[in-house]
């Protein structure tokens, strides 16, 4: 029996042969952990507080850490605990409740000043602590094999102890209200009725469980340290349905957003997925840092690992997806703002054709973003999204159009005399207009006419304004009461230009 809550027992080696059912199509997954984060000395559980944040209890250094998780980086003062923190909960009031192991109490920390507040005196060496459906909170006691609960509005403690297995861990409790306690040295599970705070049964079968999740169907995950897995149990009728071969010694099991289940391998350095629609394993085991303990998901789908020995928290970011974008066409100037629905989005830059799109937002679980584009080529682009996890890209995810701009003609009236004929002005002149930007158009070509008769055809300068000479087909303008000027449209880098038309008469000055 182990009497240390945080030293490794003697364990079984890890599994030689195939480390169990993995998804074919998911074999040849391979990812690393993107980022490391320095912490305390022996860092231990994780909780987010409500601001989104995560809390970091440090067993050696008796003491708990804020991670920034929008920088993952460590803000703000250690603050103090009891003597050996362990696994913490944050309850729906914003309160965390730390468990201190050796000093026997639970230290209340106010999430919103990250100050203590209260000082639970707690003895039989608190361990973990989980929140029941009342809103108080669990705590196991890993010495007096019992749990304990705490009264979140008065911070007491409430009821007679509620008796477990040998050496009780972690708690999760499912949708039905029952509590699951993972009894390490018993090799059980205890199930209580959080309503009444009364044991309705004990499930054996484990090898060391140390720690439960609930999964998405309301089953039970809990992860055993002894037999290098998971054991699955069915909660409406607490029997064992499965078990899934993960890594060597798993300590630490959390329940993602995405529905996936994560095992912190303390004795492997690693971390596997579970799938928990098959309940099979997801690609090979994730690195992380030197014994992963426990293990939280944040609702972005990143996961941040204790490393007890390592002093540091690794944080994983899978690969991006895309599932849609959304308009997936816009003009080849660009500016179009496009929203982008996946997975694993956060931190997200975001090319479109080659070019990097601008004003890059994603939402706070990671799963959309919106970007302006950038100016492209007519025709389909390749849309990439890149994360600090990996990239992805949606192979002519976004097609660019020429916009079709309307365009004016404005022509000049001929200045002439009539008797005799005389010519005042010697050029006609024609003035051709973007509507739609409102620009001189150049370098297009305008035909003049007078009636049937073509009296020639010039191009636009930069001022949009085409020139021919009046002075030799003055009788042609003169027999026809004017002119007419017609521009047949245009396809350009960045706009179809569409046809227009004008006349002008005769004026005698």
């Amino acid at each position: 029996m182990n009497t240390n809550l945080l030293t490794p027992a003697q364990t079984a080696p890890a599994p030689t042969a195939s480390p169990g059912p993995v998804r074919a199509t998911d074999a040849p997954a391979t990812f690393l952990a993107v980022t490391t984060i320095p912490v305390g000395t022996n860092p231990v559980g994780l909780a987010f507080i409500p601001n989104g944040d995560l809390y970091v209890a440090n067993s050696g250094s008796s003491n708990v850490f804020t991670i920034d998780t929008a920088t993952d980086t460590v803000i703000g003062a250690a603050i103090p605990t009891g003597t050996t923190p362990a696994w913490l909960t944050v309850a729906p009031n914003g309160n965390a409740y730390v468990p201190n192991n050796i000093s026997n109490n639970v230290t209340v920390i106010d999430t919103t000043t990250s100050t203590v507040i209260a000082t639970i005196p707690l003895s039989g060496g608190p361990a973990a602590a989980a929140v029941i459906p009342s809103g108080n909170v669990y705590v196991s006691r890993f010495g007096a094999n019992s749990v304990q609960e705490i009264n979140t509005a008065t911070n007491t403690t409430i009821g007679a102890a509620i008796p477990t297995g040998s050496g009780p861990v972690g708690i999760a409790v499912a949708p039905n209200g029952k509590a699951y306690v993972a009894n390490r040295n018993a090799n059980s599970v205890t199930v209580i009725n959080t309503a009444t705070a009364a044991v309705i049964t004990t499930i054996l079968g484990f090898n060391q469980p140390n720690f439960v999740a609930i999964g998405p169907s309301g089953n039970a995950y809990v992860a055993n340290i002894g037999s290098n897995n998971v054991s699955v149990i069915d909660t409406t009728t607490d029997t064992i349905i499965t078990t899934i071969p993960v890594g060597t010694n798993p300590w630490g099991i959390t329940v993602g957003p995405d529905g996936n289940a994560y095992t912190a391998n303390r004795g492997s350095n690693n971390v596997s997925v579970i799938d928990t629609t098959t309940n099979m394993t997801v690609g090979a085991p994730i690195p992380v840092g030197n014994q992963p303990i426990a293990l939280v998901v944040a609702p972005n789908n990143k996961v941040y690992v204790t490393n007890i020995a390592g002093a540091s928290v690794s944080v994983i970011q899978f690969d991006p997806t895309i599932s849609s974008i959304t308009p997936n066409t816009g003009p080849v100037t660009g500016g179009t703002v496009v929203t982008i629905t996946g997975t694993n989005l956060t931190g997200a830059s975001v090319d479109i054709g080659g070019n990097p799109a601008t004003g890059v937002t994603v939402n706070a679980t990671g799963t959309q973003l919106t970007a302006t584009t950038p100016p492209g080529a007519a025709g389909p682009a390749d849309v990439t999204v890149t994360t600090p996890g990996g990239s992805t890209t949606l192979v002519g995810g976004f097609t660019y159009f020429l916009p079709v701009h309307a365009t004016s003609l404005t022509a000049t009236p001929a200045l002439t005399k009539l008797f005799p004929p005389h010519v005042y002005f010697p050029f006609l002149t024609a003035t051709l207009t973007d509507q739609f930007t409102g620009l001189p158009v150049p370098n297009q070509p305008i035909l003049f006419k007078a009636g049937s008769n073509v009296l020639g055809i010039a191009n636009t300068d930069a001022q949009g304004v085409a020139r021919v000479n009046e002075t030799l087909t003055l009788t042609l303008i003169l027999l026809n009461h004017g002119y007419e000027v017609s521009f047949a449209g245009a396809v350009t880098p960045t706009a179809i230009l569409s046809p227009s038309s004008a006349s002008a008469p005769v004026v005698e000055p």
